[in-house]
C-alpha cells in the first residue's frame, strides 16, 4: 500500500515542483543581473570610484546572495525535469541536458565569487583596489558570464527543447521561443548585457506553462482500468 501510494503520488507533484523550482530561479537570477547591471558602470573604464557608493555596492551584494539560492533552485529544476520525463529520457540529450545544467550553475557560480571578491576588497581601509585589478575582475566575470555560461544555458535551452518536443510536455509556443532564445544566447549575447535575461525568462515562461497545464494520466491507466 505504502508503495501504491508514494508511485500514485509522483506525477501529480513532479510538475509542481518543477514549475516552483523554475519560477524561484527566474525570479532571483533576473532580480540579481537587473541589481548587477543597474549598478556597475557598463564601461571598464570608468575605474572603481563607484565602488565608494554605499547604495551601489548594497545593491551589487544582495544581487550577488540570490545567484546562489538561484543556482540550487535550477538544480531542484533540472531534478524534477529529468524526474517527469522518466523512461522516455534518451541517454545522449540526457547527458548534454544534465552536463550543460551543471557548468551553466558552476560557471555562474565562479563569475559571483570573482565579483564578490572585488566588491569585498574594496571594503579593506586601504581603499577599492586599482584599475588593473579591478580590469582583471571584470574582464574575468564577464568572460565567464557572457562567453561560457550563457553558452552553456544556450544549449540547455536546446536540448531541454528536443526533449520536449519528443515527450510533448510543453507547449508549442514554447519549443519556438526556446529555439529562439538559444540562437540569441549562442551568437548574439556579446551585443547587449541585457540579452542574459532571455534564458531565465524563458525558464519562467515554461515553469509557468507546467504549472498550468492539465496532468495527464498516465498511459497505464487505460490498460489496467477495470472493463465493463
Amino acid at each position: 500500500m505504502g508503495q501504491d501510494g508514494l508511485e500514485a503520488g509522483s506525477p501529480l507533484r513532479t510538475p509542481g515542483a518543477a514549475a516552483v523550482a523554475g519560477i524561484v530561479f527566474s525570479v532571483f537570477l533576473i532580480s540579481a543581473l537587473v541589481l548587477l547591471r543597474l549598478s556597475v558602470p557598463a564601461h571598464p573604464g570608468a575605474g572603481g570610484a563607484w565602488l565608494t557608493d554605499s547604495g551601489r555596492r548594497t545593491a551589487v551584494a544582495i544581487g550577488l546572495n540570490l545567484v546562489p539560492f538561484a543556482g540550487i533552485a535550477f538544480l531542484w529544476f533540472i531534478g524534477v525535469i529529468r524526474d517527469r520525463i522518466g523512461r522516455h529520457e534518451d541517454r545522449l540529450f540526457a547527458t548534454v541536458f544534465l552536463g550543460s545544467g551543471l557548468l551553466f550553475v558552476g560557471m555562474l557560480f565562479v563569475a559571483a565569487a570573482v565579483a564578490g571578491g572585488l566588491i569585498a576588497a574594496s571594503s579593506r581601509p586601504a581603499g577599492p583596489p586599482g584599475a588593473d585589478t579591478l580590469a582583471v575582475g571584470r574582464n574575468v566575470t564577464s568572460l565567464l558570464l557572457n562567453v561560457y555560461a550563457m553558452r552553456m544555458a544556450a544549449v540547455f535551452t536546446l536540448t531541454t527543447v528536443t526533449i520536449a518536443r519528443r515527450t510533448q510536455i510543453v507547449s508549442r509556443w514554447l519549443e519556438v521561443a526556446g529555439l529562439a532564445t538559444a540562437l540569441v544566447l549562442l551568437v548574439a549575447v556579446g551585443f547587449s548585457d541585457w540579452v542574459e535575461l532571455l534564458f531565465p525568462a524563458w525558464i519562467l515562461a515554461l515553469s509557468i506553462d507546467i504549472l498550468t497545464a492539465r496532468p495527464k494520466a498516465p498511459a497505464g491507466n487505460a490498460e489496467t482500468a477495470p472493463q465493463g
